[in-house]
């Protein structure tokens, strides 16, 4: 790209690759037989998670979506697949690199999966550019909302934009040369970048420079009503000012992705909490593992920031679109609720309502009756918050027990932790130091909260806790009560409100005991015991829900069993459910993201479909429902005909929930609540809603209406919840 080309974003272009295209990975050596019989039985775990963000791209193209939410799914589906690279392609590399070749359950090598994952990212980037470029940028046109060029801006316009930049943008530019006293420079993770050559006019010396571009300031600069510029273009078109009497020959905007994995030597480590703060400072300068690029980059600036990334050609992306494309959450700023969903308050939960209306503590409405939670239909702020909030400021509350993996920025709850602490009561959190992408932020509030005086642990030696649980320990004057919230998602305000979610709020004593139980082995030093309620991971959640499939399979064409979870990749997990499908049991699957398990396979799967729920709320919460399970004190009693078992809670059936974390499910059983998953079930099966059909063939299909977004199972659950506030007629009253 030079400087005299107009970018080529907005407009279709045939993609260039420039350069001699490097040699495929060499693929590992393996019995072709036994690959070929694993692939009939399995998915592969990367290419069912590239299949699961194609459906998310799907949505930037649906013609009932209004524009500006169809813009906010290219930025997921971008940032998706960044990190992607950063997590699922930084392994593969690891691993091939460690010169490991076991097979995953589908037969493929490492090696393997890395070709066939570069194979399909292609396709994806151009299916991408195509939403956004081809359809997106003249359909908002069409509504008056323009990304434009800087070749397209006013005279009034160019000269607002040069103050702004002289006051705001050019301060905060570092141009690095690289010559023999400047060598190529570190470039930063995922940040956007300008590769430029430079050339002096008296000597005839050509440098290469990077310069960063900043995020202290809008990516899309608002020139005018409606109109939007990439604020590289306009530090593009201002080199000059920063490379003074040289002449700019071209340059092209770049962007690194590097391997975000933390190698942690838990063993060894004396100090978590600084174990963790280190690895977080070496992740910083991680091996890249890809590179985006304009699709018209000059063939020498690819050259070198190829070479100098150690990457190789097939590491390179080529992009008609503007690089990152999370930039399209900024437009979600503007003024144009036409452009925009119909907006779905969060209503309180009716018996929350009431107390508060009497003036009386949550407490006293979970004494009364357990409490089931669907956010975000149901407020988080009105329940979870408050709930802790209160426990926080209630004279009666002695104890706060939580865990902690996801709390996000600014956060109510570990406010009011610290307030509890500030009382005099004892408050303990078990903060996940290991959560992926959050570990900066868990490691600041864990040294706030200890500054505070609560008591803060960071998890067992070699598992994530990423089970979701508060325990509140209560003088109600005739006994001490344990009051407990179990959860499916993160206490994080944020993203309750856009994650699909459930949650517990009880008394009940088998659970409180239990509850304790957890706490006492994850904050002190105790053997596992035997939980009479709750399910929990690593040590007997495998075992249990076996049985339970099983249980479930020997009542053949009368059995049934429906999962609702975020991914399926466990092995063991995917060969019991086609055993209970040899025996003629129903096996409906609701599955967001990842799932290998084959559907509607003769002789295989025929018992079993699986169906994906996309929409303005990021499908989360886990339900495992078995027609005829039946639990007594934990154990699962054989043969017994009896209602459905509801289970939910924190884990979804992949190895690591079931080996490598700390996992909570809790037994939901009151006949309302049971009702009210129910519900949410049968809304995600209709035959008549917008949804993704797994098929045979292992391609995802587009079902329900294909010109509009509606009957949507989240569209439907709205209206019933809000129904049951609305009209006094709440299932869990």
């Amino acid at each position: 790209m030079t400087v005299t080309d107009e970018a080529s974003w907005p407009a279709p272009s045939s993609r260039s690759r420039s350069g001699e295209t490097a040699p495929a990975l060499p693929l590992v050596q393996t019995d072709e037989s036994d690959r070929a019989d694993a692939d009939k039985r399995f998915l592969n775990r990367e290419l069912s998670w590239l299949s699961f963000n194609e459906r998310v791209l799907e949505l930037a193209s649906e013609p009932g979506i209004p524009l500006l939410e169809r813009a906010k799914f290219c930025a997921i589906a971008s940032t998706n697949l960044d990190e992607f690279f950063q997590v699922r392609v930084g392994a593969l590399k690891d691993q091939i690199a460690a010169g490991l070749d076991r097979p995953t359950p589908d037969g493929r090598t490492p090696a393997q999966q890395l070709v066939d994952v570069k194979a399909r990212v292609p396709d994806f980037v151009e299916a991408l550019d195509t939403a956004f470029v081809d359809r997106l940028v003249p359909a908002l046109a069409e509504a008056d909302v323009h990304l434009v060029h800087y070749a397209d801006l006013t005279d009034e316009e160019v000269e607002a934009l040069d103050a702004w930049y002289e006051d705001r943008v050019y301060p905060v530019l570092t141009p690095l040369a690289v010559d023999p006293g400047h060598p190529f420079p570190y470039i930063s993770d995922l940040a956007l970048s300008l590769a430029i050559n430079v050339a002096d006019p008296d000597t005839g010396d050509r440098r290469f420079a990077r310069l960063k571009v900043p995020n202290v300031f809008p990516r899309l600069v608002q020139v005018a009503s409606g109109r939007f510029l990439p604020v590289e273009e306009l530090i593009a078109a201002k080199l000059d000012t920063l490379f003074v009497g040289m002449i700019v020959e071209e340059w092209a905007p770049f962007r690194v992705s590097r391997n975000a994995d933390l190698t942690l030597a838990e063993d060894d480590a004396e100090d978590l909490l600084e174990a963790v703060e280190m690895e977080l400072r070496r992740r910083r300068f991680n091996k890249a593992v890809r590179l985006e690029v304009a699709h018209d980059v000059g063939p020498e600036l690819l050259e070198l920031l190829v070479r100098e990334l150690e990457l190789t050609h097939d590491d390179v992306t080529y992009h008609r679109s503007l690089l990152d494309l999370s930039c399209l959450w900024e437009l979600m700023s503007i003024d144009r609720p036409d452009l925009k969903d119909e907006p779905w308050p969060s209503v309180t939960a009716g018996r929350l309502v009431a107390v508060d209306e009497a003036d009386r503590p949550i407490f006293d409405a979970i004494r009364h009756r357990s409490m089931l939670l669907h956010h975000p239909y149901e407020s988080f702020a009105t329940s979870v918050e408050e709930f802790i909030s209160q426990a926080a400021a209630d004279d009666k509350v002695q104890s706060i027990k939580m865990t902690l993996y996801r709390a996000g920025g600014d956060s109510a709850i570990i406010r009011s932790l610290i307030r509890a602490a500030d009382r005099g009561k004892q408050v303990a959190v078990l903060v996940e130091l290991k959560a992926r992408f959050d570990e900066a932020t868990n490691v600041q509030w864990a040294k706030q909260l200890e500054r505070a005086g609560v008591h803060v642990v960071y998890g067992m030696v070699g598992l994530k806790t990423h089970s979701k649980v508060v325990l509140v320990v209560r003088d109600d004057g005739d006994q001490l009560r344990r009051y407990c919230h179990i959860g499916t998602g993160n206490y994080n305000a944020k993203t309750a409100k856009i994650y699909e979610d459930l949650g517990l709020l009880t008394c009940d004593d088998a659970i409180g005991n239990d509850a304790l139980e957890l706490f006492n082995h994850l904050t002190g030093y105790s053997r596992a015991v035997d939980y009479e309620r709750l399910l929990v991971a690593p040590r007997e959640l495998r075992t249990q829900l076996l049985d339970l499939i099983e249980h479930e399979s020997s009542f053949g064409p009368d059995g049934h069993i429906t999962f609702k979870c975020n991914s399926i990749a466990d092995p063991e997990m995917a060969e019991a459910l086609y055993a209970a499908s040899a025996k003629g049991t129903r096996i409906d699957l609701i599955v967001r993201g990842i799932c290998c398990v084959r559907v509607g396979v003769p002789g295989l799967s025929e018992n079993i479909r699986a169906r994906s729920v996309l929409g303005r709320y990021l499908e989360h919460s886990r339900i495992y429902r078995f027609a005829h399970g039946h639990l007594v004190d934990g154990e699962l009693v054989e043969g017994a005909e009896s209602e459905a078992l509801h289970l939910t809670g924190s884990a979804d059936l992949m190895p690591r929930n079931l080996n490598r974390r700390v996992e909570v499910l809790v037994p939901i059983v009151h006949p309302r609540h049971v009702l009210w998953l129910d519900q949410a079930i049968d809304f995600a099966l209709r035959p008549d809603v917008v949804a993704w059909d797994l098929q045979p063939d292992d391609t995802w299909r587009r079902v329900g209406p294909l010109d509009v977004f509606e009957p949507h199972p989240q569209a439907l659950m709205y209206e019933w919840a809000f129904e049951q506030q609305t009209v006094g007629k709440r299932t869990t009253d």
